[in-house]
Parts: structure tokens; sequence; C-alpha cells
């Protein structure tokens, strides 16, 4: 496919008959037809609940669910389709794994996570240590917006079972280092997850050469529906890990006294799984793929750098973190102007941004800030949405 974000733009419906220029791209993504399309033919044609029904038509939903999960294997080259487990999202995910291996912490023992974390990979670690008495520790990061790990054995130590780091930030858009974080973490015995929230739709992932034990993300944030999330796990490590939630479908027997589980992934996917938005998944995975995950990172490279270059002369404006690899996401302030204002204004113009903490609390403290503002990037946006915000945020600076 050829690359043009104003021919993409065309196959998505918010952007019909609208000068909607989108650039909250690290909250949520925009959804092609296909994707709603396809979500619609499953309720249409094969709505029947998967793994359970000998009749065609459970059959048939069950070959769209598992045919999701192959081509999603396949996008990140997972060894098997069967350690592709589908959660809520990576929130889902984060949860799933600090109950099933955070549980197995003892007193004293470390889980080490950074200052640039996202919520969902700060709270449940939390959590993990209130239940255990584990000890949490961050890794900081430095002036330009990069994990701090000139001193990598002050926090990679023996008492580290746990590393969890995001692969790119979604406030700085720092490109983490994961294969070098995973031979760390690997280095002292840890087991090395990776957030890969703002990773896998951005740039291509191959889990096998990432190094890592666990990857996760969420499939609305690229160009999947709300609602579903992956974890990949090695398959040694699944298999040896407990569930996270009873019910049916992960079961292989079950006594009045006692439970045996099904095999992986199928321990972890209790009850009716979420199949439809699933399918939908596999669908916006196979549009990234026609697009080429190394052409959409070149885009956004391309559009980062155009935007900074354009930032950088608007008088008062402030940026935050000058890590040298990045990924298209900006945050920064005004002089003089709150933020939430700022997006108030902006929106009088169609223009879409975030502001706010991020559910990045620690790391806006650590930036001296309670909110930013925040531009991120995606396939259909170009130089002339940067162009527009750019030329807003002027007229605004005038106002106030």
């Amino acid at each position: 496919m050829e690359f043009s974000p104003a021919s993409l733009k065309r196959d998505f419906p918010i952007f019909q008959d609208s000068d909607l220029v989108y650039l909250d791209n690290a909250a949520t993504t925009q959804k092609p037809g296909i994707v709603i399309e396809t979500i619609e033919s499953l309720y249409r044609e094969a709505n029947a609940n998967v793994h359970r029904a000998i009749y065609s038509l459970g059959t048939e939903a069950t070959n769209r669910f598992e045919t999701a999960r192959l081509k999603i294997s396949k996008f990140i080259n997972a060894p098997s389709e069967k350690e592709i487990i589908f959660t809520g999202g990576t929130t889902g995910s984060i949860n799933l794994l600090s109950r099933s291996i955070g549980n197995i912490l003892k007193p004293g023992e470390e889980i080490l996570i950074s200052e640039m974390e996202h919520h969902s990979n700060i709270v449940p670690w939390q959590l993990a240590v209130q239940r255990t008495g584990a000890v949490l520790k961050y890794i900081p990061i430095n002036k330009n917006g990069e994990l701090d790990i000139s001193d990598p054995e002050k926090y990679f130590t023996p008492q580290t079972k746990i590393v969890s780091l995001t692969h790119m930030s979604n406030v700085l858009g720092t490109i983490n280092p994961v294969k070098k974080l995973a031979q760390m973490a690997h280095s002292v015995g840890a087991v090395f997850i990776v957030d890969g929230a703002q990773g896998v739709p951005h740039m291509k992932v191959d889990v096998q050469d990432l190094e890592c034990d666990f990857y996760t993300f969420s499939g609305h944030k690229m160009l999947g529906p709300t609602g579903v999330g992956i974890l990949w796990g090695e398959m040694r490590q699944l298999e040896n890990m407990d569930p996270f939630m009873g019910g049916g479908e992960m079961i292989d027997t079950v006594t009045m006294e006692s439970s045996t589980w099904n095999s992986v992934p199928y321990k972890f996917e209790a009850g009716t799984p979420n199949f439809a938005q699933a399918v939908g998944l596999g669908a916006a995975v196979d549009y990234l793929e026609n697009i080429t995950m190394e052409k959409i990172a070149e885009h956004e490279q391309g559009l980062t750098n155009y935007a900074l270059t354009k930032l950088r002369i608007i008088e008062g404006l402030h940026l935050y973190g000058n890590p040298p690899k990045r990924g298209g996401v900006i945050s920064f302030n005004l002089k003089n102007i709150h933020p939430h204002d700022l997006a108030q204004f902006l929106n009088e113009d169609n223009i879409a941004i975030r502001v706010g903490h991020h559910c990045a609390q620690p790391l806006l403290k650590t930036l001296g800030e309670t909110a930013t503002a925040r531009m991120s990037f995606y396939i259909y946006n170009d130089e002339s949405d940067i162009d527009k915000f750019c030329h807003s945020l002027d007229s605004i600076r005038e106002y106030f």
C-alpha cells in the first residue's frame, strides 16, 4: 500500500465530512471502516459462544476468534499462537501478571519499575507489594527524559525478581532500549515484562528478538476496538503460572472440592471471552500489516521531527524531554496558559489534544508539573494537521 495519510483518512468514518484534527492517539486511535464492519459482520453472521457449541454457528465464531489469535501471534512474531492471551487491555494484562507471578514474591524481594510508567504499570505492583511484603523500586529518568541506567547494579540486584518497564513513554515519547533492559533483568535472574501499549501500535515488535518474558498491549491504541488487549508470554512461564480468574472455560475438571486447569491460553481466559473485539483486533492487524509497521514508524518519525521544529520557535512554549530516540508523543506547556484552557480553545478549532497528568502522576511530579498538554500522532495525521495546530496555538497565545 502506498502510504498517504490523506488517502488513509478516507477509510475512517469519523473523518468523513469533518475538519477534525485528532492528535490524541496515545489515548486511543480512531477506527477504520473495516474494523467496524468486521465486528458488525460477526454479530450478524456468526454470533455464538466460542469453544462450546458443536453447531455450525458456534464453529464459525470459534474459527474467527482463533484466526484472530493466530494473526496477532504472527504480528509480534510469537513462537506459538497458544502464547497469546486475550485480556481487557494492557491494564488487565499487567494485573493478571501482578496476581499470578507477583503473589509468589517473598518479603524483601524486589519489583523494579521506573519513574516514567503509566499508572497501569505502577498500581498493580503497589498492590502486589501490599500482599506480599516485597519492595518496589524505581529507575529514575535523566534530564533528557531517558531511563538513568548509568549505574545498573544500583537497581538490578540479586533481590530483583520482577522488572516491568514501558516500551515507550506515553508522556515523553521516550523509546526505551528494551532488549538491553531484558538482558539486565535476566542477568540477575528476574522476570522481564514490557508495557507495550505505546510500542506495538507504532513500531515493528518482535517479542523473540526483544528477549522479554512477557509483552502486553491494548487493541484500541492500534485501530482496534476497546475492551480487548493482549498478554504474550513464553509458554514455559505461562504453564508455571496460576490463573488470575476462575470460572467457565479455564477449567479441565471441577468437583465440589477442587478444580484442575485447562491448557494455555485458555486457563487465563475465564468465562465468555471478548471474542467480537478480538476478531475486530484481527482486522486492525490486517490493516496495519497492509501498510507495514516500518512505514508507519518512518512516517511518525518524520511527523515528530516536523512538529518539534515548529514548536521550538513558538515563544513561551516549553517542551518536556529530549530523548534521542523517541516516538510520536510530544508534551509541552505554554507560559501563563493552563493546559486545560489551552485544550478548550483548541477544541474551538476542532483540534483534539490530551491535557492533564496522562495517568503518570509520579512522572509529572518529577517534571515539576501537575498537568501538561500532549499531542500524539498516528497514520492519518500529516504535516497539515501540525500546521493547523501551530496556527491555532499562535492565535491562542496572542489572545491570552
